[in-house]
């Protein structure tokens, strides 16, 4: 099953091949309808072969397409600003053995389950008309993509940073844009690209992964690290003394500095981000609103409510400045124009660390929607089903959500202090794994 809920991904080429993805490229111009479609590709073995087969099915049904060559996922987003539709190849950060499609409407609108991807899998197993062949037009944007970038940066002090790219995109995307910055000297970390990432999983929110940067960013005495994912659109963020900074609270700290230039302005979060968030966005003058998980959604509901930046648990970081997507790089210069004025990274972290979270717990459940009801029976505080099922009380709160692709459920849970985080992650699980 390679049509998911936010992608097309699977194993090479056991699941996903070149004649699957010609197929899936003359589907994608059948049910858009459009002329044009820009392409990037990561630097996995299987893309350059599987864009080719889909740059065939494309231009078969008649549609031209923009090859805008190797890219993270932020530089395609770039790319894909202005266009009419755009596919990236690249399988983020699952196994070298892996590969995928991520599909885009108009000016990088992501299709999901919800508004797409389900119609272009019925598609690909049909026929298709013969069509006046497209053209494939090759296009640079490395230029304009720095250019946009440095935009963001307002540094005023000499800033050391290491970069942990996991041997993904990122080693090549950020140090484009890095290198031009005088003030910035950027330490690689595992930035040479190789997609079957040697050196660890490029998943930043597991907190193995990150060992290395914790004690590289202590050795060289850095400013603060930065740990992406293998396409390049996640990031979680270190201080100077090797601690890690959840993506909530990096939500937070960023949401305050954007909130003094930009009062009033729209926030959000997804429901499993700390409390601090909220009341973090409140207290600075923006306007608090929180989201579903998942990038479709939030991008969404981002155009829908005008928001100027949103963010995930997960690391994904957007902003309306930047298309209503994700950039490392944005989130990175907004903490680098934040330690322009102040002390150290941690002493910034350190107020809004004033709850405790248990982080993602997952369960296997097999009667998933059984057990919520089951949970929302038991505890009787304020409920909330934007995604999943969240209940809020006074000193304590937790969301429970389903996972779209395994029987999975999914805790997170937040206390206001250590020992009752403690013992309601405990007796929730009980009661989940029972």
């Amino acid at each position: 099953m390679i049509f998911k809920a936010y992608d097309i991904r699977g194993i090479y080429p056991s699941e996903l091949d070149e004649k699957i993805a010609y197929k899936i490229g003359r589907a994608f111009v059948s049910f858009l309808g459009v002329k044009k479609v820009v392409i990037g590709r990561d630097a996995r073995k299987s893309s350059p072969s599987l864009f080719k087969a889909l740059a065939e099915g494309i231009t078969d049904q008649g549609a031209d397409v923009i090859d805008v060559g190797l890219c993270s996922t932020p530089m395609f987003y770039f790319a894909s600003r202005e266009a009419e539709a755009s596919i990236m190849v690249t399988a983020s950060h699952n196994p070298k053995q892996y590969n995928g499609f991520k599909l885009c409407k108009e000016k990088a609108f992501p299709i999901s389950g919800d508004n797409g991807i389900k119609e272009i899998e019925k598609l690909v197993s049909g026929e298709f008309e013969s069509v006046t062949k497209g053209k494939i037009v090759k296009k640079e944007i490395v230029d304009d993509f720095i250019k946009h970038n440095l935009k963001f940066v307002n540094c005023k002090r000499k800033l050391k940073i290491v970069l942990d790219a996991a041997n993904g995109m990122s080693g090549y995307s950020l140090p484009l844009v890095f290198d031009k910055i005088k003030e910035v000297e950027l330490i690689p970390l595992y930035n040479d690209v190789d997609l079957s990432f040697p050196n660890h999983e490029a998943n930043p929110l597991k907190s193995e992964t990150l060992q290395d940067l914790q004690k590289k960013v202590v050795e060289v005495k850095a400013d603060f690290g930065i740990a992406t994912d293998g396409d390049g659109d996640r990031c979680v963020f270190v201080d100077e003394q090797g601690e890690i900074i959840s993506s909530d609270l990096a939500v937070a700290l960023i949401a305050k500095q954007l909130l003094k230039d930009n009062k009033k302005a729209v926030i959000m979060y997804d429901v499993r981000c700390s409390k601090i968030v909220g009341e973090t966005i409140e207290e600075n003058g923006g306007k608090a609103i929180m989201s579903r998980v998942g990038h479709s959604f939030i991008k969404k509901q981002m155009r829908e409510e005008k928001a100027l930046f949103a963010g995930e648990l997960s690391g994904h970081l957007y902003y309306q400045e930047n298309n209503y997507t994700e950039s490392v790089f944005i989130s990175a210069a907004i903490i680098m124009n934040l330690l322009s004025d102040n002390g150290s990274l941690s002493s910034l972290v350190k107020p809004l660390r004033k709850y405790y979270a248990t982080g993602e717990i997952n369960s296997e459940v097999e009667d998933k929607d059984a057990k919520i009801q089951e949970v929302e029976k038991k505890y009787k505080g304020k409920i909330v089903k934007l995604d999943g099922l969240s209940v809020y009380f006074d000193d304590w709160w937790f969301n429970l959500r389903k996972s779209n692709t395994e029987p999975l459920l999914r805790l997170n849970l937040e206390a206001n202090s250590k020992k009752l985080m403690e013992e309601k992650r405990d007796e929730l699980l009980k009661v989940i794994r029972k």
